[in-house]
This record gives structure tokens, C-alpha cells and sequence, in this order.
């Protein structure tokens, strides 16, 4: 009876560290495919940036650079691009930076 409840805690543990985190990050991942829209910045599995241009049923046209567009399977976009660091950040980086040069 023991060495039962032993094998029963393993499927649990299983469960709950591989199979139940994967499928959580496999529904938001389905979540973001359908989510997407003209304007959305996005960067695919192959590592190429661009903005959504227009959305088909299964393809998604990306503009790379002015008059550029690209087309690619929804299936093939990784993520949405994180929005840029406030400007007050990066204008405080620039001034501690000047200090360390001069030291």
C-alpha cells in the first residue's frame, strides 16, 4: 500500500511541475496567435521583429522595414515585442555614464 501512494505522489509531482505549467504556457501561446492584430509589434520563432500589417486565417504579413512585408504563418509568431524603456531612464543612463569615463 505503501509503495502505491509513493507512485501516486510521483504522478502528482509530475503533473504539477512538467505537464501542468507546459500546457499553461501552450494556451497563452494560443491565446497571443489569436489574438493578434494590424499594429501589434511582434518577433517570430526565426528572430525576425516587425509590425503586423494584415491578418489572414492562417498568415500573417509582417512589415520588417518601409514597403517590406514578409509573409509568415500565425503559428510562427513567438510573442508580442515589450513595449520601449521610458525616455527619463534612458537620459539618467546617459549622464551616469558620462561621469564613469571622465573619473
Amino acid at each position: 500500500m505503501e509503495q502505491f501512494l509513493i507512485i501516486i505522489l510521483m504522478f502528482g509531482a509530475l503533473y504539477y511541475l512538467l505537464l501542468r505549467p507546459q500546457q499553461k504556457r501552450e494556451k497563452a501561446r494560443r491565446e497571443l496567435v489569436r489574438s493578434l492584430q494590424a499594429g501589434d509589434e511582434v518577433v517570430t520563432n526565426a528572430g525576425i521583429h516587425g509590425v503586423v500589417a494584415e491578418v489572414e486565417d492562417a498568415v500573417v504579413w509582417l512589415e520588417v522595414a518601409p514597403e517590406v512585408e514578409l509573409k509568415v504563418s500565425r503559428d510562427a509568431v513567438a510573442g508580442r515585442v515589450p513595449d520601449a524603456a521610458p525616455a527619463d531612464a534612458e537620459e539618467s543612463d546617459d549622464g551616469d555614464d558620462s561621469d564613469d569615463d571622465e573619473g
